[in-house]
């Protein structure tokens, strides 16, 4: 057997007889109590524990994707638990595989058409700068028919109630970097063009500060089904404390559903 196991390794954890370590730190005594859930995941995506302020709107952005009510990946989970209660994990991985592009891709949608917009400007664009980028960047869209990344909501017609809490924290914390500084002046030149308006949808303006806090747009979307896990397992939670209730689908098909 080669001893050799180097091609084994990796930076995300180890264990030993003794001992179990996670991201370099160990588990037991630097980690467990002292490290939330959300720094760790932080932690092990950008390589570096995050600052007090990262850390606050690192959170935030999370909250804000864990979960909105009936959506197609909770129906998903909640109806497959619902035909095999013995497998949680089933139900878990079909909400999980429930979403895609239309549904759990606006925060990584928004975030790279923000960052690719960024990458024809200079390394700190003024405001200017990026009004110019955001009215030729929705042009184009218009012109070709595409809709805007990052803008426009099924209920929130007006206003999403999670951006403006989004933005404020960034500016609070001085974090208000140029995807969401760009966002802004995207959905201004939107309504400028179109003669109607469009919110900021609350999953693009999660893309925007998790590309603030220097997430690749490729691994976005891997937050975004972090945090709506968590909002999995709180339906099924649900599901098996009423095990008497009406099931899922007859609300929905009698129109009850709360």
């Amino acid at each position: 057997m080669n001893e050799d196991a180097s091609w084994m390794h990796t930076d995300m954890g180890s264990t030993t007889p003794t001992s179990i370590t996670v991201c370099g730190l160990d588990l037991a005594d630097d980690i467990m109590g002292k490290i939330s859930f959300a720094d760790l995941a932080f932690r092990m995506v950008a390589g570096r524990l995050p600052e007090d302020g990262e850390s606050v709107l690192f959170n935030a952005v999370l909250v804000s994707l864990a979960d909105h009510g009936i959506t197609p990946t909770v129906l998903a989970a909640r109806l497959t638990y619902l035909g095999a209660p013995e497998a949680l994990q089933g139900a878990i991985a079909a909400g999980v595989l429930g979403g895609g592009s239309v549904f759990l891709g606006v925060a990584e949608d928004a975030a790279r058409f923000l960052h690719e917009t960024l990458a024809e400007l200079p390394p700190s664009p003024d405001d200017a700068e990026l009004r110019g980028a955001a009215s030729a960047a929705v042009t184009l869209l218009r012109e070709s028919g595409r809709r805007t990344p990052g803008l426009g909501h099924p209920v929130h017609k007006d206003t999403d109630p999670r951006v403006p809490r989004m933005y404020a924290l960034a500016e609070e914390l001085e974090l208000l970097g140029p995807h969401l500084r760009l966002l802004r002046a995207v959905a201004e030149a939107s309504d400028e063009q179109s003669g109607r308006h469009l919110p900021i949808n609350g999953a693009g303006v999660a893309g925007a500060a998790l590309a603030d806090l220097g997430f690749d747009w490729r691994i976005i979307r891997g937050f975004t089904l972090l945090a709506r896990t968590a909002g999995l397992l709180g339906h099924l939670a649900e599901e098996m404390r009423r095990p008497m209730a009406m099931p899922l689908w007859q609300a929905v098909e009698a129109g009850t559903l709360e």
